[in-house]
């Protein structure tokens, strides 16, 4: 639906998650045609079951199309994969919710204050310590957050003092965006200071949106992705703060 129908005039609703044990694009188109062993094992996966509860959801709340990084870019292909990522901030600005599920969350409150059983990700729920889910925080206007059971524990405006808390993104931020802001580059930087990603790359990919600049992705360049972004950074910015990274 993002590269066929305008982002900007298409309701839809867009997931924000911790990755584990998923379905990729190519699994979900051809899952009719596999073999039935193959099958079972693939919609017996938490990221099947994410996949159908996310559209439960979105069906509930009458949208008709939701998209989720995992099955809706085809990653066999690096132009689709680059294409996607460079338009990742973009097209969780425009959906009209973003459903954040955190699935170390257990209770049907939100967390206010932090725990030992998160003791790996800072005491705080997974998906706060990640990388792409900074932007996928921030883009967004809507944002409803789901514990592991897919109910809904609050939404962004809402929680907002508490998300500071946790994030230390200042609340205007997170109610009303980036747009207008007088923001340095070291302090959206150090939003991101904590959190980890999977491939060395998202560190510096998964940045992109919050400083409005698009880079080709190669991955296997390693800490090269980093200096490039900085790269980007300088051509659109004068603030100096950036050599502070």
């Amino acid at each position: 639906v993002l590269k066929e129908l305008n982002d900007k005039a298409t309701d839809y609703a867009i997931l924000s998650h911790r990755w584990g044990t998923e379905v990729s694009y190519e699994e979900m188109v051809g899952l009719t045609k596999m073999e039935e062993q193959e099958r079972e094992e693939v919609i017996h996966r938490d990221g099947y079951q994410k996949i159908i509860k996310s559209c439960e959801r979105a069906m509930k709340d009458k949208y008709k199309w939701l998209w989720i990084d995992t099955c809706c870019i085809d990653k066999r292909s690096s132009a689709e994969l680059s294409e996607a990522i460079n338009a990742m901030y973009r097209w969780y600005q425009n959906a009209q919710v973003c459903y954040a599920y955190l699935n170390d969350v257990d209770e049907s409150v939100f967390p206010t204050k932090q725990d030992e059983k998160w003791v790996k990700s800072n005491c705080w729920p997974e998906w706060f310590m990640r990388g792409w889910t900074l932007q996928e925080l921030i883009a967004p206007k809507q944002v409803e957050f789901f514990n592991k059971d897919w109910v809904p524990i609050g939404n962004k405006q809402r929680l907002a003092p508490t998300l500071t808390d946790i994030t230390e993104i200042p609340r205007d931020v997170l109610t009303h965006g980036l747009a207008g802001k007088r923001l340095s580059v070291a302090q959206i930087m150090s939003w991101a200071a904590y959190r980890e990603t999977t491939r060395e790359e998202d560190r510096a990919y998964s940045l992109m949106g919050l400083f409005g600049v698009t880079m080709p992705m190669v991955y296997g360049e390693g800490k090269n992705a980093f200096r490039r972004l900085q790269l980007e950074i300088i051509k659109e910015t004068s603030d100096h703060s950036i050599f502070a990274w």
